[in-house]
């Protein structure tokens, strides 16, 4: 995929995540798009791993199940942060 998708994917992902989650997410920008590329990799990992039963670090594709994957896995990325945050502060 190149980096115009990748841009549109974290940007549209990250949003949609942050808009989802309870809570109120720091961040600008960056950090939304930051965290919707990290969402498109958890999530096409875990998709993946149902899928073919193995594990190997995948992304998604800008696609409408694409973003709809990015989205859960950048779900779980908000999580896993503020889970591991939580603990440390």
């Amino acid at each position: 995929m190149n980096i115009i998708a990748w841009i549109i994917l974290g940007l549209l992902a990250g949003a949609i995540a942050k808009a989802i989650y309870p809570g109120r997410q720091g961040g600008g920008i960056l950090a939304t798009l930051v965290l919707g590329v990290i969402g498109a990799f958890i999530g096409g990992t875990l998709m993946t791993l149902l899928r073919t039963g193995t594990l190997q670090l995948t992304a998604t594709s800008l696609s409408i199940p694409g973003v709809f994957v990015a989205v859960l896995g950048a779900i779980i990325a908000i999580w896993l942060w503020y889970a591991l945050a939580g603990r440390a502060a």
